[in-house]
């Protein structure tokens, strides 16, 4: 099969709140404030943030913009902005299923929301050549999902029918719109969680 990989929340941490609540702690004290700040903050991936995501904006519009719209200082959405990086750490179940998917022989992919700036860090401290044979960053292609066009590029550059294709994604909305566009699809959790998923779609 054709499996493609989102990669924050898949196959790196990426959880907003418990982000935020590390590197604000003055505010995000609680769990309910974490999640308040991180939806204000990243407006659900659409915004400022899904500007920076889409690479329509770089780094410092996207601070500036965060800080006016918030009021927040301008030097505090800079450390957040700059933490992200560290918060993307790669998950070892995640790693350890990609290695078995590779030597079952199924060819892997990724699709993946990502402004440039932490795409370039991904790609220079983390094996993305040896683990899939193509990707898709949205911050180079100026599309991100759940747009269908950044699938329709996906398969396109895979060179594979959207038919052939497994994707898994941690969220929604992004697994909606790939099944609307003839993909195939699970919601990822955990890697050990959606194994027996895999395991029953091959059979």
């Amino acid at each position: 099969m054709n499996i493609v990989f989102d990669f924050g929340g898949v196959l790196f941490r990426w959880h907003p709140a418990t982000f935020l609540a590390r590197v604000w702690p003055h505010r995000a004290a609680d769990a309910e404030q974490a999640a308040a700040v991180a939806a204000e903050f990243f407006q659900n991936y659409s915004g400022d943030w899904g500007a920076f995501d889409q690479g329509l904006i770089d780094a410092p519009t996207v601070i500036e913009r965060i800080a006016a719209r918030t009021g927040w200082p301008a030097a505090e959405v800079a450390q957040v902005v700059a933490a992200v990086p560290d918060e993307l750490q790669v998950l070892p179940q995640t790693v350890a299923l990609i290695e078995e998917l590779k030597r079952a022989g199924h060819r892997l992919f990724y699709l993946s929301n990502m402004p440039e700036p932490y795409a370039d860090h991904l790609e220079r401290h983390y094996p993305l050549h040896d683990w899939f044979e193509a990707g898709v960053f949205s911050g180079r292609v100026k599309l991100s999902k759940p747009m269908p066009e950044i699938f329709a590029l996906a398969s396109q550059r895979f060179g594979v029918a959207p038919q052939s294709c497994l994707f898994l994604d941690d969220h929604p909305v992004n697994i909606e719109a790939a099944k609307a566009l003839g993909w195939q699809a699970l919601l990822f959790t955990t890697a050990d969680a959606v194994r027996p998923q895999l395991g029953q779609l091959m059979l």
